[in-house]
């Protein structure tokens, strides 16, 4: 057993000592969004940093704890808060939750993030299914010795994002009214925001919206055999031809602003699957 399976595998055991039920569905927040998991029904919560081999939050608005409960008869389980590559983790550290769920047994992964847009039909406030992502980070989780128990040594990837677990989501946005646009996510390492250059190149390239998470954790899902739905909210638009400066505060602000919708679009699939 690799050192990584046996850390993952303690954060489990951990986990299972104090939940009844083992979750079935798992909700990973973004910056500004952890009120969207509202939702759980009498949950246990576990901060990060009393979780064997855990890393912790140091992201303004990532709470870094875990909850776990259900919501009506499905057990389901959030992690309020990431990790990053700029934070100083490696990716395997970043991807860690991921392999703490396939270890509990999760086959379900909903992903939010706050992005940037770079598509300029859309606007702030907006959500974006996640149909396809490009990995510009320049790391990847499954680099080195591969442990089949976690999955294969080359994983395809021409369909990370479950299609059916799409469709619920357009639907509930459909049926609450809520701005659901599909677009590609183009995932870096941070910390430092785009310049105009970098967005227009972005733009080039296909990609509709920017962040700093999200494609390592999905390549760790897709590797784990995981069922992926990303949902990421447009917290702002990357203009090249007229930049405005953003910060932290203001997307905070504005993804909170999304969460209760994101999370009526978040109820809906869980209820679904």
């Amino acid at each position: 057993m690799n050192s990584q399976l046996q850390k993952a595998a303690a954060a489990a055991g951990y986990i299972k000592a104090r939940i009844e039920h083992l979750p079935r569905v798992g909700l990973l927040t973004g910056t500004g969004l952890g009120e969207s998991a509202r939702f759980v029904q009498e949950p246990v919560i576990l901060e990060y940093g009393d979780i064997p081999n855990f890393p912790t939050s140091t992201v303004q608005s990532h709470a870094g704890r875990l909850l776990a409960g259900n919501f009506d008869s499905c057990p389901v389980m959030v992690l309020q808060g990431r990790f990053h590559l700029y934070e100083g983790y490696s990716p395997a550290q970043v991807t860690f939750p991921i392999r703490v769920m396939q270890e509990l047994g999760v086959k379900v992964l909903i992903l939010t993030n706050a992005a940037g847009g770079l598509n300029l039909e859309f606007s702030a406030g907006d959500v974006m299914l996640i149909t396809d992502h490009i990995n510009l980070t320049g790391a990847n989780p499954l680099v080195g010795p591969n442990d089949d128990r976690w999955g294969i040594r080359f994983p395809d990837m021409s369909r990370a994002y479950d299609q059916r677990l799409a469709d619920i989501a357009r639907q509930a946005a459909t049926t609450a009214a809520i701005s659901l646009c599909d677009g590609i996510y183009a995932g870096l390492q941070g910390p430092a925001l785009e310049t105009p250059a970098e967005v227009r190149f972005l733009r080039t390239i296909g990609a509709d919206a920017v962040g700093f998470s999200t494609v390592l954790e999905v390549i760790a899902a897709v590797h784990a055999g995981l069922r992926v739905l990303g949902l990421a909210t447009i917290t702002n638009i990357n203009d090249p031809d007229h930049p405005v400066p953003a910060t932290l505060e203001d997307i905070i602000t504005v993804a909170a602003g999304i969460a209760p919708g994101l999370e009526k679009i978040i109820r809906t699939v869980v209820e679904q699957v």
